[in-house]
């Protein structure tokens, strides 16, 4: 059986939340670079929030690759996710192993259609990322999540979507993502990451990394 995913904590504003995400445990931190989100960061605001030994993820929604590397450079952003409408040359140009492709799984009529969107950008992307609503992000609510156990994922991949102390064990017994996305879950405010929360979210993927192993 597999052991509890890594874990990205994404929409980071404020260094004292990265830190506690260090401490934790987490494997990836996220900074989104979109005007439009609550949690909205600049470039220069991201590149000085220092974050270790975690792998940097700018979320990026509307900018082409020249903007997305101009960014990634100045904010020290190890991969890019493309949350927008992005499309496989833009991939090629950041560079495939740099990028994490977000899927929305809603968007598709049918098994068979999400597939052939996951098998087009198997050359282009670092890891996939499904989360939940049909474009954009912070839905707050989990997709129907089972239906990943149908899928083939030529590349790690990244649940998003509604995540928080307390569902997290269950929904790992419906699906087997390698990572899963925190973010608004464990909030006290967009942007404001809380520790208890985040405590509370670890111990959780403690215990089923746990069962798992019995």
């Amino acid at each position: 059986m597999n052991a509890a995913p890594f874990v990205k904590v994404c929409g980071q504003t404020h260094l004292s939340s990265i830190d506690d995400a260090i401490a934790l445990g987490a494997h990836m931190c996220g900074f989104i670079f979109h005007a439009g989100s609550p949690r909205s960061v600049s470039p220069a605001r991201a590149s000085l929030l220092e974050s270790g030994t975690l792998k940097r993820v700018g979320v990026f929604v509307r900018q082409n690759a020249d903007e997305i590397l101009s960014v990634m450079s100045q904010a020290h952003i190890d991969y890019a996710q493309l949350h927008g409408r992005q499309d496989v040359a833009c991939a090629a140009r950041i560079g495939s192993d740099r990028v994490i492709r977000v899927l929305w799984p809603e968007q598709h009529e049918n098994l068979r259609s999400l597939q052939e969107e996951i098998d087009s950008w198997a050359s282009f992307c670092a890891f996939y990322l499904l989360d939940a609503g049909r474009s954009g992000g912070g839905a707050g609510r989990r997709w129907n999540v089972a239906v990943a156990n149908r899928l083939r994922f030529p590349r790690p991949w990244i649940l998003a979507g509604g995540l928080a102390p307390g569902n997290l064990f269950e929904t790992l017994t419906l699906c087997r993502p390698d990572g899963i996305d925190l973010n608004s879950g464990v909030e006290t405010a967009p942007g404001l990451k809380c520790a208890d929360k985040l405590r509370a979210a670890f111990n959780e993927l403690d215990s089923f990394s746990h069962q798992e192993k019995l």
